[in-house]
């Protein structure tokens, strides 16, 4: 069966894994300890996502773990590109998501890269 990792549990990225977590097994993973624990409970402070969602995703494991990355067939990296007052995106970190995805994901896992630049 399908393993779905989802990096970056934010606005993007939390309902994506939520979503997956109904169907597939399904690591959302996130460098934020504190976003992570909150999100165990099931308290989503971006409003995106209802209690109620938490439960019908009964295959999502939410962590901090990049290791759980490894388990994944497809990774989906779903971190935010801010602009600065230029308006030029900065991409510190989907360079670091990349560099945490490629030091930990299995080979010949798909890599996608959900971004708005």
């Amino acid at each position: 069966m399908t393993t779905v990792a989802v990096v970056g549990l934010g606005y993007v990225g939390l309902p994506l894994a939520i979503e997956f977590g109904k169907y597939f097994d399904t690591v959302g993973f996130d460098v934020s300890k504190a976003k992570v624990a909150r999100l165990q409970q099931h308290n989503d402070v971006t409003g995106e996502v209802e209690r109620g969602d938490f439960d019908l995703a009964t295959k999502l494991k939410i962590t901090d773990d990049p290791k759980e990355i490894g388990k994944a067939d497809m990774v989906v990296v779903a971190v935010p590109t801010p602009i600065d007052s230029a308006r030029l995106p900065d991409f510190t970190p989907l360079v670091s998501a990349s560099k945490i995805v490629g030091a930990n994901m299995k080979k010949g896992a798909t890599v996608i890269y959900e971004s708005t630049v």
